[in-house]
């Protein structure tokens, strides 16, 4: 009998934490007992990995497991288990404009990957890595970093969360304010160049080129995180 025995499915939400024993196993998983009316299911895609061959590789019949609710099914008296922790940040939690505290997880030529809590890493074009120009990501952070960005797209359909780690434009005006000086020549020349270059690496919306870009630079997205990150498109 689990640890948790006269858990009532009632009581039960996706995200808690519950501890339990298999009761047996079979091809799509294994049956738990949280303590709950019916034994609940742990699919073998929630086991957290994916490196194994048999299910007894990384569960076995009388074994403890701690798991979360990942659904609950109260008129079919059903429970699903997952051994995946769910993430700190729910999609709907998250909003564009929001600023949030990450880790730099990977870096790309392309941008940098963010992991703000949420279900994926948000990603960092590298033309939002900062107010100047940037050659490379690796001049601007390090695997590991902690930083802060701001959220520019979420895009829930695709699971993809755009960031940006550059000033706010309304920050920067007020920060200047009147007492910005006027430039010289030079300047003005080298803030066209800088603006040129940064322009250049972005996708330019409404241009075919530009849908054309963005819809390679999503492809990549979506293939990295894949790649990298262990996630399946639904």
């Amino acid at each position: 009998m689990s640890e948790d025995a006269g858990t009532s499915i009632a009581t039960l939400k996706p995200g808690d934490e519950v501890k339990g024993e298999v009761r047996q196993l079979g091809l799509y998983g294994a049956m738990v007992d949280i303590g709950a009316e019916n034994d609940a299911l742990l699919h073998l895609s929630q086991f957290g990995r994916r490196d194994f061959q048999n299910i007894e590789e990384v569960i076995k019949a009388g074994d403890s497991v701690e798991a979360f609710v990942l659904k609950v099914d109260e008129d079919n008296q059903r429970i699903a288990l997952t051994m995946v922790k769910p993430p700190s940040l729910p999609w709907q939690s998250i909003q564009r404009g929001e600023t949030y505290k990450g880790t730099v997880t990977r870096i790309e030529s392309y941008g940098v990957f963010v992991d703000i809590g949420a279900e994926r890493p948000g990603m960092v074009h590298i033309s939002e890595l900062t107010d100047g120009y940037v050659e490379r990501p690796e001049d601007v952070v390090n695997i590991g970093d902690e930083v802060e960005a701001r959220v520019l797209k979420v895009s829930r359909r695709n699971r993809q969360i755009d960031l940006s780690m550059r000033t706010p434009e309304e920050e920067v005006a007020e920060a200047t304010g009147e007492q910005e000086e006027i430039p010289t020549a030079m300047e003005l020349a080298l803030r066209r160049a800088q603006q040129h270059a940064q322009k250049s690496s972005r996708p330019q919306k409404g241009s075919r080129q530009g849908q054309r870009k963005r819809r390679d630079q999503d492809d990549i997205y979506r293939r990295t995180l894949q790649s990298h990150y262990g996630e399946d498109d639904d």
